[in-house]
């Protein structure tokens, strides 16, 4: 395996992230047109419809946890320690992250949502751990 295998959940990751970003804006200019006072967006006061606040709260959860994904990847890609098993769990963790996403900013169901955020939550310990152990015994 080559270990730049790796680093493609990460662009997938990135690209997940900037196409909430797009999502985000467009639920503000939504929010916009429907009447929210512009000074929310220079000075952060006033209170965003909820389908804003949900786009607004999930862009910044991933800007979060996953930033210790990309961190793991960029570990495992410069040590050399990157396997067919951590390239298994690091697309894993990005499927884990889209389905967050969709049920984020869908339903939003708080069960599916918490449960989901588990997965990811567990996939990116064991990434972490699997990089320790192959340091440790490399």
């Amino acid at each position: 395996m080559q270990s730049f295998a790796i680093l493609y959940p990460a662009f997938a990751l990135a690209f997940l992230t900037f196409g909430v970003g797009v999502w985000l804006l467009m639920m503000r200019i939504k929010a916009y047109k429907a009447g929210l006072d512009p000074s929310y967006f220079k000075f952060n006061q006033g209170e965003l419809p909820a389908y804003a606040k949900q786009a607004e709260q999930h862009y910044e959860n991933l800007f979060e946890m996953p930033v210790l994904f990309y961190v793991v990847l960029l570990l495992a890609f410069v040590s050399h320690t990157a396997s067919v098993g951590l390239v298994f769990l690091a697309w894993t963790y990005v499927a884990a992250r889209a389905v967050h996403t969709y049920i984020h900013l869908g339903t939003n169901k708080l069960l599916k949502r918490r449960d989901t955020f588990l997965v990811s939550f567990t996939i990116l310990l064991m990434m972490w751990i699997w990089v320790l152990l192959a340091l440790l015994m490399s």
